[in-house]
């Protein structure tokens, strides 16, 4: 499938920097059969169903980006490293700006006191480090001296306020490298509102990696390779969607993160699985979904992997078509953007 398929042109001025406030005040765009509909994330629970189960991602943000330096034999040089997957507690793989210099067995020092290792080199620009601490120290340490890992069309280096509103209001276990931004609008108050309206909630973990940000460098489909995630989804969470679907509930996912992992734990007849370990799944026109019903997403980047699930899971025509929509009506896209709300394509009316 040729990957400029999936292009659009997007103007500058359509990116978000900042979100609006409070969280639950961005726009809503609703993707519906008969149409498109221009509504607000608060109108939300009025689009679902009682019985229906939200699959949010509980994923935690980490300030993954390092800068430090590595000491060769006759000079010094500056290194600038973001973790991207988790290997061990101790080890994370990371994508390094220079890594071509840098050599198995070779120190890196990003604080006084703080170093890792360069225990193996990847394609693409990858390094494996082994830091000089592990677990709730390693993170503490990345807490003091890294930073969070904005997206670069961002255009501005992170901030203090980042450091909330990069991160959802229920985020829970550390090891995401870039947040699962759908779910940034959602406050107490939405939950309420959903809790009223009979709708269910559980929660998933997929650690998200850099890599699925990155514009596809490809020209077909075919050839591009995806980066593994790690994710969680317990008995407790498989028992509890099988029986809503059971029972005539839909499932919405909130974030094309929660859907790869949920796709990556359905069997063929879309029951749901306990998972645990890591997923590369890949979805572009022509997948078959076998758990998801409904997806709330922000709005992604031109000839992206996202771009490329919502068009499966919509029809590329009518993503298309909202994506034009959305342009022309002002909407904000990306990480700190507006919303949408999308129905399977071979769902019923």
């Amino acid at each position: 499938m040729r990957v400029d398929a999936f292009d659009f042109d997007l103007p500058k001025e359509c990116i978000a920097d900042r979100p609006v406030r409070p969280r639950d005040a961005a726009r809503l765009l609703d993707v519906a059969p008969d149409g498109l509909h221009d509504r607000g994330v608060l109108d939300l629970p009025g689009l679902l169903r009682p019985g229906d189960v939200m699959v949010f991602n509980d994923t935690r943000v980490i300030p993954a980006r390092l800068e430090g330096v590595r000491h060769g034999e006759q000079a010094t040089a500056r290194v600038e490293a973001t973790l991207h997957q988790r290997l061990g507690p101790d080890t994370w793989a990371a994508f390094v700006k220079g890594a071509k210099k840098l050599r198995v067995g070779q120190t890196v020092e990003f604080a006084d006191g703080f170093s890792a290792r360069v225990e193996d080199k990847q394609d693409g620009g990858g390094v494996v480090f082994r830091f000089d601490r592990a677990g709730a120290d390693l993170m503490a340490a990345l807490e003091a001296h890294g930073r969070l890992p904005l997206p670069p069309y961002m255009g501005r280096p992170d901030d203090a306020q980042d450091r909330t509103d990069y991160q959802t209001v229920y985020a829970a276990h550390d090891g995401a490298v870039a947040a699962p931004t759908a779910g940034l609008h959602f406050t107490p108050r939405l939950f309420d509102a959903l809790e009223a309206r009979g709708v269910n909630r559980v929660t998933v973990t997929l650690h998200v990696g850099a890599g699925t940000f990155l514009p596809v460098k490809v020209d077909d489909t075919a050839d591009h390779q995806m980066h593994t995630e790690v994710g969680e989804l317990s008995p407790d969470v498989a028992a509890t969607l099988n029986a809503a679907r059971a029972a005539g509930g839909r499932i919405v996912c909130v974030g094309t993160t929660s859907l790869r992992l949920l796709e990556s734990a359905a069997q063929d007849d879309g029951t749901v699985m306990p998972f645990s370990g890591g997923t590369d799944i890949f979805i572009t026109p022509g997948t078959r979904f076998k758990a998801t019903d409904m997806l709330m997403t922000n709005f992604h980047l031109p000839r992206s992997t996202l771009f490329m699930l919502v068009c499966a899971l919509a029809g590329t025509d009518r993503m298309k078509a909202a994506y034009a929509h959305a342009i022309e009506g002002g909407y904000r896209f990306y990480s700190y953007g507006d919303s949408s709300l999308l129905r399977r394509e071979d769902l019923p009316r």
